[in-house]
């Protein structure tokens, strides 16, 4: 659309094309570049599909090469004899002979033949860069339309402070356009990703951090720190907490009391976020405000009310579920349906009450009076307007709600300064002693039948067992990826999962277990139905649940003991562990077994980890480096983006960019004393948002 967005489309790779040599010295199977000059060329088509053939000889000063193109017909006029070439590809053996097969090729004039013409080659003859293909370029034409922009004099301002290019030994603007574009080596096209990287990092740090800055600001409930009565509540609790809840009590306590709580607490399946949540919602209702507690599903909702119901006998509190099948109340020990307009009038009044609900607690008619604290079960799960509107300021005071925003997914710390650097983040990365460690295995396909054997042994113990079959299409929605793109491969991805649940549920109630209660569960089905079907799994009138991943990740199903994953080299190791951790919640011994489709090493060595680590947060950052950032967050990037999905593996540059970032604010908030980075970063800013 612009110069400038022709030069900051980056190539994501390049070819090697930079060794020149010498037709003589040629070499079988060698990736390189010759001068030659044309001497014959001819046409022929191939007897089965009459594609039309190029054949061309080409010499050097040293001797002769057979040239081949595919269905290029036009070279005819292009190339007559007497071209001379830069020609650039692979070195293929024919008999005796060696061949160059459909290579890269640019025309050198014959003024330029006397001249030093290398630094004016696009295609061949160097690291030629290859770009994301749009809007129908191709990546020879990015070549013709960026190489005279860079030859060009193109008058850029340096807008990084010379005080960070020096530092941090960056390339300028000017010399890391080229270098990115046309590099001399692959070191300095390194370094110039490294400048780009630096500042896309520096600048989505100073935007959160600006964002954290302004939250703090913010006008918010006044919430009493009342450590007496915290002690009481925990000593009340049928099990003790580990020290990482104790810890990230106290900061999402301190943090209530002192500013605007913007917090993310970030704890695999079992790690006990639940009761932290209800801690610091039971403080919101001792001053006197009131608590939403959003979740995303009915029988996720419908969970969280029985555990804060059970963990609260001793307490006069109100506590409410809210979904759009029902409304219910919970108040001094007795229960029972309320009408929904009976429940808003209380909401809307300034009783102190937590109310728990799905996307129903979102509804216009739903207006709380004095709400206090907002709680948000897996964020991504919601819109951003639907958050939103629970957390727009009080009409009279002008508070705006606490946000407690809970994640089931281990996110290594980098990822979260990057994704979550406006947020606070609390931690919870260690499960109950008294659990029991899943005993994992991987399961080669000669031994499946051992794995059915056993599963028939558990159910005849009154266990149940989860089958998960597995993810067909790459494009997974995480916690990190969510927006209104991603929905059009997330419905081709529950076309295929639903063939393949469909498929695997006939196999195991049909062939294998036709003698025991099997049922199903997948993307496709409306929620009544799921509710339903995990309704009665959860009271035991299911023996086998086989389902693609959309079983919620924090259901308890006590009797769960057993958890199939069907080609688990789908999944990466964060989501394999999240499934394992839906078995072994009670005090049964459990087990997962991995059905792996591949007998490739690399997969099994990959899988192990599973059965090797129990901690979600060293599985993320396993799999964060062997599949990569893109992989790892469900997304495909290119350009700039992809620099910076590459850069997620960069944990030092992380760091010290986000420590950059935080210094710069200390000198200087408004950035005023760097008047083209300021301006610089708005534009930044303004593009993303966009975006």
């Amino acid at each position: 659309k612009t110069v400038k967005d022709l030069l900051w489309h980056f190539p994501f790779r390049y070819e090697d094309f930079s060794k020149i040599k010498k037709i003589k010295d040629l070499q079988p199977n060698e990736t390189c570049s010759i001068i030659a000059t044309i001497d014959k060329i001819n046409v022929y088509r191939s007897l089965r599909k009459r594609m039309p053939i190029i054949n061309a000889k080409a010499f050097d000063d040293t001797g002769t090469i057979n040239i081949i193109w595919f269905n290029q017909l036009y070279l005819m006029k292009n190339i007559p004899p007497g071209t001379t070439l830069s020609l650039s590809g692979k070195i293929k053996a024919q008999g005796k002979k060696l061949i160059l097969s459909s290579p890269a090729y640019e025309i050198i004039s014959r003024q330029k033949l006397d001249e030093d013409f290398f630094e004016d080659l696009k295609h061949t003859g160097r690291l030629v860069p290859i770009y994301p293909e749009t809007e129908g370029l191709s990546s020879r034409a990015f070549r013709y339309l960026i190489k005279p922009l860079l030859d060009s004099s193109l008058n850029l301002s340096e807008y990084l402070p010379d005080f960070l290019l020096k530092k941090y030994q960056l390339s300028s603007l000017e010399t890391a356009l080229k270098q990115i574009h046309f590099p001399s080596s692959l070191a300095l096209s390194q370094k110039a990703k490294t400048r780009f990287i630096f500042e896309s990092l520096l600048f989505s740090q100073l935007y959160l951090l600006k964002i954290k800055r302004k939250v703090s600001l913010l006008a918010y409930p006044k919430i009493k720190l009342d450590i007496e009565f915290l002690k009481s509540f925990v000593k009340s609790l049928p099990f003790s907490l580990t020290e990482a809840q104790r810890k990230s009590l106290w900061e999402i306590t301190k943090n209530l009391t002192e500013r605007l709580m913007n917090r993310l607490l970030e704890g695999e399946v079992g790690s006990g976020k639940t009761v932290i949540a209800l801690a610091a919602s039971l403080l919101a209702l001792n001053s006197q405000y009131q608590v939403a507690f959003l979740a995303p599903t009915e029988i996720l909702a419908r969970q969280h009310f029985e555990k804060f119901k059970s963990f609260t006998k001793n307490y006069r509190v109100k506590i409410a579920l809210l979904t759009s099948s029902e409304a219910r109340i919970y108040d001094q020990g007795l229960e029972g349906k309320i009408s929904k307009r009976a429940l808003n009038t209380i909401i809307n009044s300034y009783l102190p009450i937590i109310v728990i609900g799905t996307h129903a607690l979102i509804q216009k008619n739903i207006h709380f009076n004095r709400l206090g604290l907002v709680i948000v079960d897996e964020q991504h799960r919601f819109g951003v307007e639907q958050r939103k509107k629970l957390l727009s300021p009080n009409a009279v005071t002008k508070e705006v709600p606490h946000l407690l925003s809970l994640t089931a997914t281990p996110i290594p710390r980098t990822l979260a300064l990057v994704f979550y650097g406006d947020m606070d983040l609390s931690i919870l990365d260690e499960l109950p002693q008294e659990r029991k460690k899943v005993i994992t295995k991987v399961v080669p396909p000669k031994d499946k039948e051992k794995v059915y054997q056993f599963i028939r042994a558990e159910v005849k113990k009154g266990r149940q067992v989860f089958v998960i079959c597995p993810r067909i299409e790459e494009n997974e929605i995480s916690p990190l990826t969510f927006s209104a793109k991603n929905l059009i491969s997330l419905a081709e991805k529950i076309n295929y999962e639903v063939k393949a649940v469909k498929k695997e549920y006939k196999k195991l109630s049909e062939d294998i277990f036709p003698d025991l209660k099997v049922n199903m569960l997948h993307g496709k089905m409306k929620s009544p139905e799921k509710e339903k079907i995990m309704r009665e799994f959860q009271e035991n009138k299911i023996n086998i649940l086989v389902s693609t991943s959309v079983v919620e990740v924090g259901i308890d199903i006590p009797n769960a003991t057993v958890m199939v994953i069907e080609g688990a080299e789908h999944f990466g190791l964060a989501q394999l562990h999240q499934f394992r951790g839906r078995v072994g919640r009670f005090k049964y011994q459990s087990y997962c077994f991995l059905f792996a489709e591949s007998s490739s090493k690399t997969i099994y060595s990959r899988l192990e980890s599973l059965v090797k680590y129990n901690d979600g947060f060293k599985l993320a950052e396993i799999d964060l480096s062997l599949r990569g950032p893109g992989e790892f967050l469900g997304t495909k990037q290119s350009g700039i983006p992809d620099l910076l999905m590459n850069s997620l593996l960069n944990k030092e540059m992380i760091e010290k960019v986000h420590q950059v970032a935080k210094d710069l604010l200390v000198e200087d908030y408004y950035l005023k004393k760097w008047p083209l980075f300021s301006a610089t970063f708005k534009d930044f800013i303004k593009e993303n948002r966009k975006g």
